[in-house]
């Protein structure tokens, strides 16, 4: 178990650091390992915790590249979505969650991988969808900076302004969808003090390597790695519903 912990530990230390520049992957590295000793329902819940201190100090650490433009263009959208995946969130059995949520981590990157090879652009009026699913996806499962990340990359070409804006975002997800978890399920949540508390350690640790990582590092080279990683975490759910 302390092995386990550990390895958890260390997760949420290098995911942290490389969803800076990325702006997206933190749920989508950490969930899985955390569901190696929670139930799905906690292991969403004790992540989001994190996900909301590593959004929280990434704006702290960014804040002067905001683009305070696209946080009013997106952030209503998100937060309608948050809430009404959030509240299903807490009633949708497990197996049903990991099903869904192994699904949705599959069929993403490749259709991220088909506008790469039809050049096609998601138009500007269908923002409010990527708002909304990104936020719905985000209260659900967590998994919403993949989604969202399609959309606002193509308003926000800037690496710095991206990430410090993609912080943002996350993090009205996260206000919106952690007081719903904590509401429903406040027991379970409060039980894993402890590891959250590491895990949050552990993340604003990572902030500050993945900081300078973000000025030297080539954002597209990340991204493609982390989409590598939402694949496999597809597959880990799938077999974990299926099985």
């Amino acid at each position: 178990m302390e092995a386990t912990i550990l390895l958890i530990v260390f997760t949420a230390f290098l995911a942290a650091a490389l969803t800076v520049p990325a702006g997206f992957g933190l749920s989508t590295m950490l969930t899985p390992v955390v569901l190696l000793v929670l139930d799905p329902h906690e292991a969403v819940a004790v992540v989001a915790i994190v996900h909301g201190a590593h959004n929280y100090a990434k704006y702290f650490s960014l804040k002067e590249h905001v683009d305070f433009a696209a946080i009013k263009h997106y952030g209503i959208w998100l937060v309608f979505g948050a809430i009404l995946g959030a509240v299903l969130q807490t009633q949708v059995p497990q197996r049903p969650l990991l099903l869904v949520i192994g699904i949705f981590l599959i069929i993403l990157p490749i259709l991220t991988l088909s506008e790469n090879w039809s050049g096609y652009k998601i138009p500007e009026a269908n923002d409010r969808i990527g708002g909304f699913g990104s936020g719905f996806m985000g209260g659900l499962s967590g998994h919403q900076g993949a989604l969202r990340a399609m959309f606002l990359s193509r308003r926000l070409t800037n690496k710095m302004s991206f990430a410090a804006t993609a912080s943002v975002l996350a993090l009205c997800v996260d206000l919106t969808r952690i007081p719903i978890y904590l509401y429903f399920r406040p027991e379970e949540i409060f039980e894993h003090a402890k590891l959250t508390g590491l895990l949050v350690l552990s993340a604003l640790i990572g902030v500050r390597v993945g900081k300078k990582w973000l000025v030297k590092w080539k954002s597209n080279t990340i991204r493609n790695g982390i989409m590598v990683g939402i694949v496999a975490s597809g597959i880990f759910y799938l077999y974990q519903a299926l099985n």
